[in-house]
């Protein structure tokens, strides 16, 4: 099982840039953009609710969930 991160997508849409976002949520773009290529283990609910609300979706526009095939 594994998260995939649709950040990048969810930005495109917007035509919002990782340093807007960063901005406006209040972390650094270094930390956004290890969320963006799925290279955290983790990310806080407050964060979530943040980048959900500046980018007007749902978490599960950002996040998605699939099997591997073992």
């Amino acid at each position: 099982m594994r998260i995939i991160v649709n950040l990048d997508v969810m930005l495109a849409r917007r035509k919002m840039r990782l340093k807007e976002l960063a901005a406006a949520i209040g972390i650094s773009e270094q930390n956004v953009s290890l969320i963006k290529t799925g290279k955290v283990k983790g990310i806080r609910f407050e964060t979530l609710c943040k980048i959900c609300d500046v980018l007007d979706c749902q978490p599960a526009d950002i996040l998605e969930f699939t099997r591997e095939d073992a």
